[in-house]
């Protein structure tokens, strides 16, 4: 098939998709849902199952996957979706010659924490205590999801993923844990040297200077 630039501009989420069905089995959209919560829901997509049909619907469309019901007696029909030779082709090209992009960070603890201002910091304190218990269960999961895949050899790169996304929330947890120490530091200075309205809001001491900040 070579590369096709068409193919190449579906988003990551396709070909996340595709690539579930690149292990040589074939599989219903709730299993494609179960098995990217239990895998690359830990550092990339937890989806849900219409996004999942959206997502092969596409795919379908495109020739990169095709589909079959299969019907066994006394029990209702189940679509399984396979990648075709087309999808195969396709998703080497893109693994291959997409380019590398930044991670899309999209962090809601870290937002609050930017605008601390408005809280006090035993508020954030709990806040980030939180956060840490969520990330220990997080990379509690993901380890023991790296150790059952060891009965199954195809997943060897998947076990190397779970591996990293244990190591990156426990990187993650010791950040967080380091925060506790910084709110202290943040609110001292803030104590100290901010003015503030008859909101608790700051009063700025160079109004404008984000502008020259952001132009730098």
């Amino acid at each position: 098939m070579g590369n096709d630039a068409a193919h190449l501009s579906l988003p990551a989420t396709s070909w996340a998709v595709l690539g579930m069905l690149s292990f040589g089995e074939e599989l219903t959209g709730n299993d494609l849902k179960k098995w990217a919560d239990w895998s690359i829901g830990f550092f990339y997509w937890s989806p849900s199952v219409s996004q999942v049909y959206a997502e092969l619907k596409k795919l379908e469309e495109r020739g990169l996957v095709a589909s079959r019901v299969v019907t066994v007696d006394g029990e209702r029909g189940r679509r399984l979706y396979g990648i075709t030779d087309d999808g195969v082709a396709a998703l080497r090209d893109w693994s291959r010659d997409a380019e590398v992009e930044l991670p899309v960070l999209k962090h809601s603890v870290m937002l609050r924490l930017w605008m601390g201002h408005i809280a006090e910091p035993d508020e954030l304190k709990k806040l980030v205590l939180a956060h840490i218990d969520n990330l220990t269960e997080r990379a509690r999961s993901a380890a023991a999801h790296g150790d059952h895949s060891d009965h199954e050899p195809a997943w060897a790169f998947s076990q190397m993923s779970l591996r990293w996304s244990q190591r990156y929330f426990d990187a993650e947890i010791q950040l967080a844990r380091e925060l506790l120490d910084d709110i202290d530091e943040a609110a001292r200075r803030y104590r100290d040297l901010v003015r503030h309205d008859d909101h608790g809001l700051p009063i700025p001491r160079d109004p404008g200077f984000w502008r020259r900040a952001v132009d730098d």
